[in-house]
């Protein structure tokens, strides 16, 4: 086929398509229905389904079934921020970075299905599915996002990113609501274990995967090698990441405010990977089906989120950035500690929105904010990005390990949402120092 020209609409199409494909994993497996499964599978209720043991051993030790999986997520994480330098440095000096992207594609889409087969008694192998699961999701994310540059005019980028992004809202509620319906009426679909119709879940976000994605494939390009591959491009990545983190001793705002993002986004990203397993472990769903209740949070997350966004970005032009970010992370410590007192679905259905309204503005806020800060004669702004998305990376290794390690401890999850307020409340302090107005020393 012949190639098509760098800004052809089909093209640009095509590259966002694959946000259709791989957002799937980030609803189905990160926030929805595997959270649920796994919560179902780990806690033991009685009749009445009160909680009697939330216990599981794996590899010869006694853990708590969210500080297990908080420590699987954080593992992952940790190897995906190792990682992302040496795809980055290389993303743009190989030949056929289609390939690349391809691989993670693969990987996370087949750990997906292998999902299917997670049971107590085989603990080692579904947490091992888990976990390459979200490499792949996250490196290839590095190829995708790479290929904008390639596909795209200057001019053409930020439409065709956020055309990436609604395909990947719009692709994955479909693909959530599929699976909800066939959850909830599997005898619609002939099944007669109610338990199968989740686990069939994990293989169509497979399949959806791999299978729309080949529609991105087929239109990309190999990619453009810009140089041979060498020991020296294999350690780009981490010299611009070095060479960003001298730079910041020259940037009095820009070094305060990337510690307070670092600080307060570990909490972020935390809460945000952990809503659903609290949800099903620690509220008293009575008669109602926690699978629905929970299912319809996560939407109702997602569709305030934006609202969240629009609102933020109008309240910033009003009053500034760093002034709504610190109103925001209020809101925040607020939120946790409502959270430590709630027991009941709406309850849980009122801190959902809530999260919704502040993670969407915080999410959005916090990277625009990023981007007015940095040197206005930054040449290099791809190496900033990356120093900023490892920063969020490593952030949530830390956080998920601390979330779990309180949970362990304490014996409750509560506890460990209230421990991340002091993140919250020290992103305050911390975004209270930053100057004004850049300061160059």
């Amino acid at each position: 086929m012949k190639q098509l020209p760098k800004g052809s609409k089909k093209l640009i199409h095509a590259w966002a398509f694959y946000d259709w494909a791989n957002s799937v994993y980030s609803l189905v497996i990160s926030s929805a229905i595997f959270p649920i499964f796994y919560g179902t599978l780990t806690i033991v209720k009685d009749a009445q389904g009160n909680k009697i043991n939330d216990t599981v051993s794996f590899l010869g030790v006694e853990y708590n079934n969210d500080t297990l999986i908080s420590y699987v997520t954080a593992a992952a994480f940790l190897v995906v921020s190792i990682l992302s330098p040496f795809l980055s440095g290389i993303a743009d000096y190989i030949g056929n970075k289609k390939n690349f992207l391809k691989f993670f594609c693969y990987l996370g889409a087949v750990s997906c299905i292998g999902l299917f087969w997670f049971s107590l008694d085989f603990l080692w192998f579904g947490l091992l599915c888990y976990f390459l699961a979200l490499i792949g999701f996250w490196s290839s994310l590095v190829f995708y996002n790479s290929y904008l540059p390639d596909i795209a005019f200057p001019e053409q980028q930020d439409k065709a990113s956020a055309k990436g992004f609604s395909l990947g809202y719009v692709g994955s509620v479909i693909l959530l609501i599929l699976c909800l319906l066939m959850i909830l009426k599997y005898d619609w679909f002939g099944f007669e274990d109610e338990g199968l119709p989740t686990r069939l879940s994990f293989v169509l976000t497979g399949v959806w995967w791999i299978g729309f994605s080949q529609y991105t494939y087929y239109y990309l390009p190999k990619g453009n090698k810009k140089a041979r591959f060498t020991h020296d491009v294999l350690f780009n990545g981490f010299r611009e990441l070095k060479g960003i983190w001298k730079s910041l001793k020259h940037n009095k705002s820009l070094k305060r405010y990337l510690i307070a993002f670092f600080v307060y986004s570990m909490a972020v990203q935390t809460i945000m990977l952990v809503a659903t397993y609290f949800g099903i472990e620690e509220l008293e769903w009575g008669d109602q089906d926690p699978t629905t209740g929970l299912i319809v949070s996560i939407l109702l997350i997602q569709l305030v989120a934006v609202a969240g966004a629009i609102l933020t970005s109008r309240l910033a032009i009003k009053y500034g950035d760093v002034k709504i970010l610190i109103f925001i992370n209020l809101i925040w410590i607020a939120i946790c500690g409502y959270a430590y007192f709630i027991t009941t679905p709406i309850q849980f259905y009122f801190a959902a929105a809530s999260v919704g309204l502040v993670m969407g503005g915080i999410q959005s806020l916090s990277r625009s904010t990023y981007s007015k800060m940095l040197p206005e004669n930054a040449l290099d702004t791809a190496s900033y990005f990356s120093f900023y998305d490892v920063s969020e990376k490593i952030g949530i290794v830390i956080g998920m390990s601390l979330y779990g390690y309180v949970a362990q401890e304490t014996g409750s999850v509560r506890n460990a949402i209230l421990f991340l307020a002091v993140f919250f409340i020290a992103g305050v302090i911390l975004l209270m120092r930053v100057p004004k107005k850049t300061i160059m020393e």
